[in-house]
């Protein structure tokens, strides 16, 4: 990919406060053609000759905006990930102009900061990592070992805008697919989506496992 190539794809990044499409291999082409031009330089008899130079500058320029365009397609997603964390909307479209390299990052941090939460904001103890691993292992077939146990993968864990009050009834759920943002019967705004293990108020996780949204799993008292 040019030089001039990956300053526009930049350009158009820095126009606008969403995530942009860009080409799923759009850095490895700028490493490829960074390779190419290196090739060239090597190339040349004499290293300080202004073509050369010139070359060189490129590879420099490259290099800056494979950079930059790292950095400012970097804050977008972090800023979608503490979004997607705090229950607030966002655009479901921009995780679906993430490139794999930046679709993992998304997962991974989304993940961590929704398993924080759950310890520190909803005190959703340690001993429910083991369940969400389970729960992981089945969807994947296959079967958690002791290892795995200890060193579970953490599923997302939905994050309400607010905790739910000790004495509030409540039921800790599996949801099963994507659904709308909606108001539980404590006020609180949730949005859930599939894979989540999150707790809800008890009647919403009524209405909502009579319709197969989500799966009760009963660990909440």
């Amino acid at each position: 990919m040019k030089l001039d190539d990956l300053r526009s794809t930049l350009l158009s990044e820095r126009e606008t406060g969403r995530l942009t499409a860009v080409v799923p291999d759009i850095f490895e082409k700028g490493h490829a053609e960074l390779a190419a031009i290196t090739r060239k330089v090597y190339a040349f008899e004499d290293p300080f000759s202004d073509e050369a130079r010139s070359l060189i500058d490129e590879t420099l320029a490259i290099r800056e905006t494979l950079q930059d365009l790292f950095a400012i397609r970097s804050r977008k997603i972090l800023a979608l990930t503490v979004m997607h964390a705090e229950g607030s909307y966002y655009d479901r479209e921009e995780v679906k102009r993430m490139i794999p390299s930046e679709k993992e990052m998304f997962e991974q941090i989304t993940a961590s900061i929704e398993q924080c939460q759950g310890v520190l904001l909803h005190n959703v103890p340690h001993t429910l990592h083991a369940l969400r691993h389970a729960v992981a292992a089945e969807d994947e077939g296959s079967e958690p070992g002791p290892q795995q146990e200890e060193e579970p993968e953490d599923l997302p864990l939905a994050a309400p805008k607010g905790a739910l009050p000790i004495s509030h009834p409540c039921a800790l759920v599996r949801v099963l697919e994507d659904m709308e943002s909606f108001m539980g019967v404590d006020g609180r705004i949730y949005t859930l989506s599939k894979g989540d293990i999150v707790t809800l108020p008890e009647r919403n996780a009524a209405v909502l496992s009579e319709r197969n949204i989500v799966l009760n799993i009963n660990l909440c008292k």
